[in-house]
């Protein structure tokens, strides 16, 4: 196998299991603690999208999907960058969703004695889940050379993921009103100091 499939593969593998139970824990606000759940398109389909793109990565990583060997050494630089930002943004994305704490859920919701995270990655910018979401399936993407699944991230889940991003933005401006105005002020939206 490609070395650089195989430590797709290895990362994609050991970051997905880290996620488990924040996953578990989130599966759980389905029947408990919710004190508002907006009823949208975007609970469900960004999360499905996802799980589409997984399974694409999944199968370029068997080199199901993707470009010729020719094109592997071609652009073996390109795939290698593309590597390090999946691994880099997997890690990320695993940090981000730790720094919830038992405010993450997979849904787009508010608990009843929910706090505003604003400390460690959300410091910064407002949605790094979303963010580590996008630019790690990218970097997998193009380090697997993944010719099905990257037209999938960059039409179908980018712009799932802001518009879901922008619909948490509400929610929590209702709930946390001025707090999160303020918060608003000093992090950015996906990016740092943008929006």
């Amino acid at each position: 196998m490609d070395p650089i499939n195989l430590i797709v593969g290895l990362n994609l593998l050991i970051s997905v299991s880290a996620n488990i139970s924040g996953a578990k824990r989130g599966m759980k606000t389905k029947v408990t603690g919710a004190l508002e759940r907006p009823k949208t398109y975007l609970q469900k389909m960004p999360p499905n999208v996802a799980a589409v793109v997984f399974i694409l990565l999944t199968l370029a990583i068997f080199k199901i999907g993707t470009l010729g060997e020719e094109f592997e050494k071609q652009y073996f630089t390109v795939r290698i960058i593309g590597m390090v930002v999946f691994l880099i943004f997997s890690w990320l994305q695993v940090l981000s969703f730790k720094s919830l704490g038992k405010s993450y859920s997979q849904d787009i919701v508010v608990f009843k004695n929910q706090k505003l995270c604003t400390s460690g990655l959300y410091k910064f910018i407002r949605h790094p889940q979303y963010l580590s979401q996008i630019l790690s399936d990218l970097g997998a993407g193009i380090a697997l050379l993944g010719y099905v699944a990257l037209p999938i991230i960059v039409l179908v889940e980018i712009p799932l993921f802001i518009l879901r991003a922008s619909a948490e933005d509400r929610l929590l401006a209702n709930r946390f009103g001025d707090e999160f105005k303020n918060y608003k002020k000093h992090s950015g939206f996906m990016l740092p100091f943008i929006g």
